[in-house]
């Protein structure tokens, strides 16, 4: 290989990167289309041609050829003999009828709601303003509670975002030591649910809003949990309920600004015994960043920037807090299985 051709296959690897990445919007678009029009669930666990999977959808089939194919070229389905598709491992996650379905999340994150704000990033990093807030005329939160339907996706969305914390915190922390768990903005209990079972002598209050708390009902009387753990509403800007030793909140911090995730933590510490933890779950950013392990976090962070408001933080911006707060922060531990998650474990100061 000469000089030449390693300058020109660089240019051509840094084109290609920049092309997927300018075209990863087109394929979050796929996914949409691949969740309304159900064709994974329409192929099943069987191999279909496309037509039939068109006649099943009310498509027609050349344009269903296309979506498809371009499906299969993402690693979501495999074309087997021309027109011929069947669902890999990665597309069966768009099945809603899977415990491990995506969709809800495939809906939310590709919602012309959820983008809207996005337009506007280059004004939200030139002014440090809300995005949405300035297209909508009201905050995120606000905007759910007008639209039942779009806050019962966002609900569902944020329930199959959990799953995989819930799968790994019932056994990353000894919550045996403890006697009530309060999961703060805990949404419809699937995370508290978890720690509850493997934890039989544990009782738990879900504590949220009455939007966040709609699904939760459902969720305890199917984990048959509704005599250990009661849903609470109520707004963490202005308490939390006392009377557990231990404070869980899941991916809540980092939809809020600090002064609003200080005040958050402050009435957690108000309410913790002495001898009582606060769990906070969320990613924890590297000072530097590391391409190897960024993931998609540095994303989330600017989607915290133009939605809501709050920001993905370091070790340092948790320690910082919990130090406004009155906390110490003790420990702060990756959740294998449930990257970019990590485990903070905070004390009374």
């Amino acid at each position: 290989m000469t000089h030449d051709d390693t300058t020109t296959n660089g240019t051509e690897g840094v084109r290609e990167l920049v092309a997927r990445l300018l075209f990863g919007s087109l394929a979050a678009q796929t996914l949409r289309a691949a969740v309304r029009l159900r064709v994974v669930e329409l192929i099943g666990d069987q191999e279909r041609s496309a037509a039939e999977v068109a006649a099943d959808a009310g498509a027609r089939p050349q344009p269903m050829t296309r979506l498809l194919r371009a499906l299969a070229s993402l690693g979501l389905l495999r074309e087997h003999t021309a027109g011929s598709f069947s669902v890999t491992p990665a597309g069966a996650t768009l099945d809603p009828r899977r415990p491990d379905s995506v969709t809800s999340l495939v809906r939310m994150f590709t919602e012309p709601t959820m983008l809207r704000a996005w337009e506007h990033l280059d004004d939200s990093v030139r002014t440090g303003d809300i995005a949405f807030d300035k297209v909508f005329g009201r905050d995120f939160f606000s905007h759910l509670k007008e639209f039942p339907e779009l806050s019962a996706e966002f609900n569902a969305a944020m329930s199959q975002a959990v799953r995989a914390t819930a799968a790994v915190l019932p056994h990353t922390f000894d919550f045996g030591r403890f006697t009530t768990v309060t999961d703060v903005g805990g949404g419809d209990g699937t995370l508290l649910s978890a720690v509850l079972r493997e934890h039989p002598k544990l009782t738990g209050v879900i504590y949220d809003t009455e939007e966040g708390l709609a699904r939760a009902p459902a969720t305890l009387e199917r984990q048959g949990l509704t005599e250990r753990c009661s849903p609470v509403a109520g707004d963490f800007f202005r308490s939390v309920p006392a009377g557990a030793d231990v404070y869980l909140m899941k991916s809540i911090l980092h939809d809020w600004s600090d002064d609003q995730a200080v005040t958050i933590l402050t009435h957690c510490r108000e309410v913790l015994p002495p001898a009582g933890r606060v769990l906070i779950v969320e990613p924890v950013l590297p000072e530097v960043v590391d391409v190897t392990s960024a993931g998609l976090t540095y994303l989330t962070d600017l989607n915290m920037l133009v939605n809501v408001g709050g920001r993905e933080r370091t070790r340092a911006d948790f320690e910082d807090l919990c130090r406004k707060a009155g906390l110490s922060l003790a420990s702060v531990t990756p959740l294998a299985r449930a990257e970019p998650f990590f485990l903070i474990e905070a004390t009374a100061g």
